[in-house]
């Protein structure tokens, strides 16, 4: 097990924390977790952060050393989203620099955030499909993350512009997707947040490789911990994330996730609201009988069926899932597209996740609880359940 640098703090994540923007790329937002879930109570985030400045990185520098030194190493750029283009001065590398405002880390539980997410990024060894920490720096105003700049677009984007979609293509991606998972948790790293958002090519080559971007509710474990913490995006979250008591696990729930998408073009897990997304993933029950599940093969619906075993102790492993046959020969999996209907779905349901990404954004920028755009995203729930149930 790799050597991870931050402890677990001891606070619990409240569902409607304050909004944190995180990801190496340009642009983008993190929905943190469910706002409410009846079936849940969430427990208070940490003491109001204080007025003066507080230190996060605790470098020893001075907040101007430490601002002067970004400007002097990187070439800061246009502002696209939530993070800048930067240049390095010597290399003329292409980075991108995130900025994480402290006026909006609310709590001591927002600091202790930024702080392991950074300790995590600066421990997890090189991986061809992780995104690289270049430098952190902070200044009296703000923590800024350079980093390797992923501008080959999101995964579903890219699927869904080659036309040509294939079983083999979704086996090749999730393959990826697993050995990133194995490489996290060989090193003693929780993701937490395992989505398709999370995933973007390094560039816009064919052969360009996806990486895994977001590690902002990352967190260390050691074999056997339980961690009760309700963290993660409503339509991955595993049901002992519900429960409050889950171990890496989780990560293997989020990925089956992310393959039943990738195969069908909607999540198996779906309601109206964050509190019908959240019983339908206490009860646990996957549709393999709408189109196009009746001519998927046997062993891609055998591994879904494995990744999402609501009992986390049955569940497949990073490693068992590796092994599968269908992972296993993956370039043997069928190669006949699974229809117009499969790219429609995940289209449509792209453009609903970059629809509450603009919108949590803006709740960020005006420092407003992100309350105020839940009947934007009731709406645009609406419209995503007619198109999947009906059209």
């Amino acid at each position: 097990m790799g050597n991870c640098c931050v402890a677990r703090p001891s606070f619990k994540r409240r569902g409607g924390g304050s909004p944190r923007h995180r990801g190496g790329r340009l642009g983008g937002a993190n929905i943190r977790c469910f706002s409410t879930v009846s079936s849940v109570t969430d427990t208070p985030r940490g003491a109001a952060q204080p007025r003066t400045p507080v230190t996060v990185l605790g470098k020893g520098l001075a907040a101007e050393e430490d601002a002067e030194e970004l400007l002097r190493r990187y070439q800061l750029g246009e502002e696209l989203g939530l993070t800048r283009q930067c240049t390095d001065a010597v290399t003329g590398e292409k980075l991108a620099c995130k900025s994480i405002g402290k006026r909006k880390l609310r709590s001591s539980v927002d600091i202790e955030d930024v702080r392991r997410e950074v300790a995590i990024m600066r421990s997890l060894p090189a991986h061809a499909n992780v995104v690289r920490l270049r430098e952190a720096f902070e200044d009296s105003d703000a923590v800024h993350l350079v980093m390797e700049v992923c501008e080959g677009g999101e995964l579903f984007d890219r699927i869904v512009a080659r036309g040509h979609y294939t079983e083999r293509a979704a086996a090749a991606v999730m393959r990826t997707i697993m050995e990133v998972v194995q490489h996290c948790h060989m090193n003693g790293v929780m993701h937490r947040d395992l989505k398709p958002e999370n995933f973007l090519y390094g560039n816009a080559s064919e052969i360009s490789p996806l990486k895994v971007i977001d590690f902002g509710l990352s967190v260390c474990f050691k074999p056997g911990e339980r961690f009760s913490e309700i963290v993660g995006s409503p339509y991955y979250m595993a049901p002992e994330v519900l429960k409050r008591n889950y171990g890496q696990e989780i990560d293997i729930w989020s990925a089956g996730v992310i393959l039943y998408i990738l195969l069908c073009g909607v999540p198996p897990f779906w309601a109206e609201t964050d509190e019908g997304i959240a019983q339908a993933i206490i009860r646990s029950c996957i549709d393999f009988e709408r189109e196009p599940w009746p001519k998927v093969s046997h062993n891609a619906k055998d591994l879904v069926s494995k990744m999402l075993d609501n009992n986390p102790y049955a569940r497949l492993t990073a490693q068992q899932v590796l092994e599968h046959p269908w992972i296993q020969n993956a370039s043997a999996a069928p190669n006949i597209p699974l229809g117009e209907a499969v790219r429609s779905r995940l289209k449509q349901f792209t453009v609903m996740n970059k629809f509450k990404k603009k919108a949590l954004l803006v709740s960020s920028q005006l420092l407003l609880p992100p309350n105020f755009y839940f009947l934007g995203l009731w709406m645009m729930n609406m419209c995503m359940l007619n198109f999947v149930f009906i059209g």
